[in-house]
């Protein structure tokens, strides 16, 4: 449970300071899938969400 729940907070913190994260290279990581279909640009931050939850995982294991 506690892991989906860091897992969850990092894609939603992802989700909130993307533009911000992406200027320090968040969100083009390995990993991170960025399609155009019709149009629409679908962006799927698996590797940004990894690592995001890596650095979340650390500062709740210190905590």
């Amino acid at each position: 449970m506690r892991f989906l729940l860091i897992l969850l907070l990092s894609l939603l913190i992802f989700n909130r300071f993307g533009d911000w994260l992406s200027r320090h290279g968040f969100g083009r990581l390995p990993g991170d899938i960025r399609v155009r279909i019709a149009g629409r640009e679908l962006f799927v931050p698996l590797g940004s969400g990894v690592a995001l939850f890596l650095v979340a995982s650390a500062i709740a294991w210190i905590r």
